[in-house]
C-alpha cells in the first residue's frame, strides 16, 4: 500500500512541563510512519532525545524545532499539503478516515499540549476526534497514524538502523546491526 506522506506538528509544548510528552508524541510519529515532526517552541534536549532514537533505531525522521506554526501551515497549504488537527471536538476519525486518505496529498497532522488556539480549528482541513474524552495526544496519534496505514506501518524497514528487536514471546532480544560488505545490513546477537 502507497503511504501518504505525513508530519506532524506539536503545539504548545510548555517547558520542562512536556519534556517527557512532547518526546513521546515525537517517538510515536517516528514509530507510527510520520515523516517528522515540527516542535513549536521545542527544546534543544527534547530534539536531542528523539534524534538519538532515529540515530540507533534508524530513520529517516527530521525533528525541527520552530517558533511560528502559522508558518508551518501556510508552507505546507502552499505546497497542496493537508491539515488535519487531532481534537476530541472533531469528526470521528471513522467517519473521515478513507476520505483524508483517498486524498492522496501529504498530510499535516497537527497535536496540542495545552489550549490549542481557535485559528488551528479553522485552519484545519479536517478537525479529526479519537473519542470525546480527554486522552493523552500520543494516543491519538498513534490510533490516526495506524488508521491511517491500516496497521501497515508496522511492516516499515528503518534504514541505517544500529539496533533491532528481534521477537520472541518470553525475555528480550536485541540485536546490533553491523554493515556488511557490499552495503547489506547484517545482525548481530
Amino acid at each position: 500500500m502507497m503511504k501518504p506522506q505525513c508530519w506532524v506538528l506539536r503545539l504548545g509544548h510548555r517547558f520542562v512541563r512536556d519534556d517527557r510528552l512532547t518526546t513521546h508524541v515525537g517517538l510515536v510519529a517516528r514509530a507510527f510512519g510520520a515523516s517528522g515532526i515540527s516542535i513549536v517552541g521545542g527544546e534543544e534536549s527534547v530534539k536531542a532525545s528523539i534524534d538519538k532514537v532515529t540515530e540507533r533505531w534508524g530513520g529517516p525522521f527530521t525533528v525541527e524545532l520552530v517558533e511560528d506554526w502559522r508558518t508551518v501551515i501556510k508552507r505546507w497549504k502552499n505546497e497542496g499539503g493537508v491539515v488535519v488537527h487531532l481534537t476530541m471536538y472533531g469528526i470521528p476519525v471513522d467517519e473521515v478516515i478513507d476520505e483524508i486518505r483517498s486524498a492522496d496529498r501529504k498530510l499535516l497532522v497537527i497535536v496540542g499540549a495545552e489550549k490549542v488556539p481557535k485559528e488551528v480549528f479553522y485552519e484545519a482541513d479536517y478537525n479529526v476526534a479519537i473519542g470525546n474524552q480527554p486522552h493523552s495526544e500520543a494516543a491519538a496519534l498513534a490510533i490516526f497514524l495506524d488508521r491511517l496505514y491500516r496497521g501497515e506501518e508496522f511492516k516499515t524497514k528503518f534504514n541505517n538502523s544500529k539496533l533491532r528487536i528481534m521477537p520472541s514471546s518470553r525475555g528480550k532480544k536485541v540485536v546490533s546491526v553491523e554493515e556488511r560488505i557490499g552495503g547489506e545490513n547484517e545482525d548481530r546477537v
